[in-house]
């Protein structure tokens, strides 16, 4: 047995037992996987590529972080409780749209954030009420509110495990947007249909309202929404004009949190955002877990096996473990699955058919994400149900069919990626 694939499968067992008999945190269980491998591998205790390994992702973890900053600013703000409220009250009578709306507010935190946690915590845990009030039983609210998470978190423009899989073969992430939007908009949209459209037939909007906070919308007005629309505005001219001044993705979010800080309530800015960043260390830290774990691979030259032998494997398995194991891995880590797997995958698929590249890139990531539905973790799964009070298992009965339907529609991007290269533009 070569020594690569000895350190490969130490790394894994190492990590899955401390995960998964342990229950030690995924972030943790990476890092022993990581020393474990060093030693087999006979490289000792390497800080160096611990340390570097740590720092491999940092441009991520900063957007993440500050736009969590951003995301509670407008959630303490009141711009969300406002924006339920418009939604529902506007946009009763046509149920289809009401829906749709909603959907896309427990989608945004994911979008900016690139955490399905983020999403679940933030806008869903608004969103939640608003679905029960309608009508909709609480595990197919669940469903509603873990199926938006994922969407979010696999939409641009913040695609964590796009950029994982990106970096492992020097892509830039460029001309992912169209391709994520195709995935992720009309997986979304069918989801929320599907799931509470029936129960949203001849709603009675007195009694939305009085469930509903609508003095805070009427009390300050447009301007609760200015720092989304400040965030939108920078995000897109930075795109479509070079020559405009390039802030950064990171001074982005900040400037439109400080934005927030004037346009609704007020609050403790700091208490708040302690509070935020408390919620989001386990995402920061899995990255730096993931970081480690993936420096130790190429370390002991096991990244490198995995590619090489992926390359020897037929086509018909790699597309089937694609859309089999990928998501599969995920309940672990989908960072993990889209750095362990998802890069040989890519190479391996590029190398053999004439697919488009880019949009490889983003059904892989997509196919990741779904990870999150996956027990035992299933982060975004397990906080939803949480949120409307049910036990997890309750709720994944109803993401079956969605989750398919999302396999479906990856299976057929991935089949016509030359047809759909003018997305990457």
């Amino acid at each position: 047995m070569d020594i690569e694939l000895i350190c490969l499968l130490s790394m894994l067992a190492v990590f899955l037992l401390a995960n998964l008999l342990l229950k030690l945190p995924v972030s943790i269980s990476m890092i022993l996987g990581a020393i474990v491998g060093a030693l087999v591998g006979g490289q000792g205790i390497p800080v160096r590529h611990l340390f570097e390994g740590t720092f491999t992702y940092i441009d991520t973890i900063l957007i993440i972080s500050t736009a969590m900053l951003f995301m509670t600013v407008i959630q303490e703000s009141g711009a969300l409780e406002a924006l339920n409220a418009f939604i529902v009250t506007r946009f009763y009578k046509v149920p289809a749209l009401m829906l749709i709306f909603l959907m896309l507010v427990i989608m945004f935190p994911g979008m900016i954030t690139g955490s399905s946690t983020a999403a679940v915590l933030s806008a869903g845990a608004l969103v939640a009420p608003v679905l029960l009030l309608i009508g909709i039983p609480k595990e197919k609210a669940g469903a509603i509110i873990a199926i938006g998470a994922i969407m979010g978190m696999a939409a641009p423009p913040i695609n964590i495990p796009a950029m994982l899989i990106g970096g492992g073969v020097d892509m830039p992430y460029i001309g992912f947007d169209g391709p994520l939007f195709l995935l992720t908009i009309p997986c979304a949209v069918f989801a929320v249909l599907f799931l509470g459209l029936k129960y949203c037939k001849n709603l009675d909007v007195e009694k939305l309202k009085d469930g509903l906070d609508t003095e805070i919308g009427k009390k300050y007005g447009f301007k609760l929404y200015i720092p989304i629309i400040v965030l939108f505005v920078l995000l897109v001219v930075s795109k479509a004009f070079p020559k405009f001044p390039q802030l950064g993705t990171c001074l982005i979010f900040l400037i439109s949190a400080v934005v927030g800080l004037f346009t609704g309530k007020k609050f403790n800015f700091w208490e708040k955002s302690l509070s935020a960043m408390e919620t989001t260390i386990p995402v920061l830290a899995k990255l730096m877990g993931v970081g480690m774990f993936i420096q130790v691979l190429t370390l002991v030259g096991a990244r490198g096996w995995i590619v090489v032998s992926c390359l020897g494997l037929g086509m018909v398995f790699v597309y089937i473990a694609t859309f089999t194991i990928m998501p599969g891995f995920g309940a672990i880590s989908s960072y993990g699955a889209a750095s362990v797997i998802g890069v040989p995958f890519l190479l391996v698929i590029i190398q053999n058919t004439s697919c488009n590249d880019i949009i490889v890139a983003a059904v892989l990531a997509f196919t990741c994400c779904l990870g999150d539905l996956m027990p035992p973790t299933a982060l975004a799964g397990n906080y939803a149900a949480q949120i409307v009070g049910l036990k997890y298992k309750k709720v994944l009965v109803c993401c079956v069919i969605p989750f398919l339907v999302c396999i479906a529609v990856a299976i057929a991007v991935i089949f016509n990626t030359n047809a759909l290269a003018f997305l990457t533009k």
